[in-house]
């Protein structure tokens, strides 16, 4: 398979990735108050994006919440048909926790599929197409609702993962983690399946980090896949860990030297009844410190979301992933 078959799979493969939509003796938790949706529309120079704003109840204090930007896949929207928000539960974890998140929504007429265009060579760079969309909107979030500007993470599902990993290596100045579920490496369009050593992990991560300029930085990751998937291959994620670890590692020193490797430093299985067991590497810089990669495997998960959440695209025998999520980006601001 060529480049060219490679980015039309790809993008098949984003495609399929939507979601349509007696007592006990134990206290039970009130449930959190709820918080209030928002839709908005950017229009200014990068252009217009519809949005749909989630603001938790902890706002009504006056103090700079985190904000979440979790980014769909194809066939999806954010907020209206097939959407994010209800394929992730994002909302009522963040009415628990306190954080703000932001529903992005691809316009049917830049793509009528809803796909975005990560695989596309101009929607990889700082300050041009989508990229700089994201960016005009996410500052607009944290300008309007007075967020934490230290504090903001962004996550999506297959296309929208892509995106996700492109906005961590245009703006690494703006997102303190980024997130992929079923997702691949930056400029995953050159990868050569016919043969992947042709272009490796490495080769595109220096692309990356090139791209990122005097900006460069060590960018906290959590890499999500389910290992039953056959339509974002376990191997691209495999080769994800790897390409932020040498993004990483150059990022600290100019230089692939081992301060940052694809060895996991601590594997856990977790296993919850009722649950689909999953395994959790962390990957720890060789100074010390918190790890800069997670790398999350969902044992017998196909392309779905590990719910609760609602659609067909959910597998509801989790783990529950927002809470996943939530608790690597809680921990991680921007230097």
């Amino acid at each position: 398979m060529n480049r060219r078959m490679l980015t039309a799979a790809l993008v098949s493969v984003a495609l399929t990735i939507a979601a349509p939509v007696g007592a006990s003796a134990a206290p039970v938790a009130e449930p959190a108050a709820a918080g209030t949706d928002h839709t908005k529309l950017y229009n200014g120079p990068e252009g217009t994006m519809w949005y749909q704003v989630h603001v938790p109840p902890q706002q009504a204090a006056g103090r700079p919440l985190p904000v979440v930007v979790s980014v769909h896949g194809c066939t999806m929207s954010g907020y209206g048909l097939n959407n994010m928000r209800d394929l992730t539960n994002f909302n009522q974890v963040a009415d628990e926790k306190g954080f703000i998140v932001v529903y992005p929504t691809q316009d049917v007429f830049r793509d009528v599929t809803g796909c975005w265009g990560g695989l596309k060579p101009e929607h990889q760079r700082r300050g041009q197409g989508e990229p700089a969309l994201f960016a005009a909107v996410t500052k607009k979030v944290v300008a309007d609702y007075n967020a934490d500007a230290k504090r903001v993470h962004i996550n999506g599902a297959s296309s929208g993962a892509g995106s996700a990993v492109i906005m961590g290596v245009a703006y690494p100045d703006l997102y303190a983690s980024v997130t992929s579920v079923a997702g691949a490496e930056y400029g995953a369009n050159e990868i050569n399946l016919n043969d992947l050593d042709d272009v490796r992990p490495i080769d595109t991560a220096k692309r990356a980090w090139g791209h990122m300029g005097r900006r460069a930085r060590p960018v906290p990751t959590l890499v999500v896949q389910g290992d039953q998937d056959t339509t974002v291959r376990p191997f691209l994620a495999d080769r994800l860990v790897t390409h932020w670890a040498a993004i990483d590692d150059l990022a600290i020193d100019d230089a692939l030297d081992g301060d940052v490797d694809d060895v996991a430093d601590s594997n856990v299985t977790v296993t919850t009844p009722g649950l689909k067991t999953y395994t959790h590497r962390k990957y720890v810089p060789s100074s010390g410190g918190a790890p800069l990669i997670e790398y999350v495997v969902v044992q017998g998960l196909a392309h779905k979301w590990p719910g609760p959440g609602r659609g067909g695209l959910v597998d509801n025998e989790g783990p529950d992933l927002a809470r996943i999520i939530w608790d690597f980006n809680a921990t991680r601001t921007l230097p």
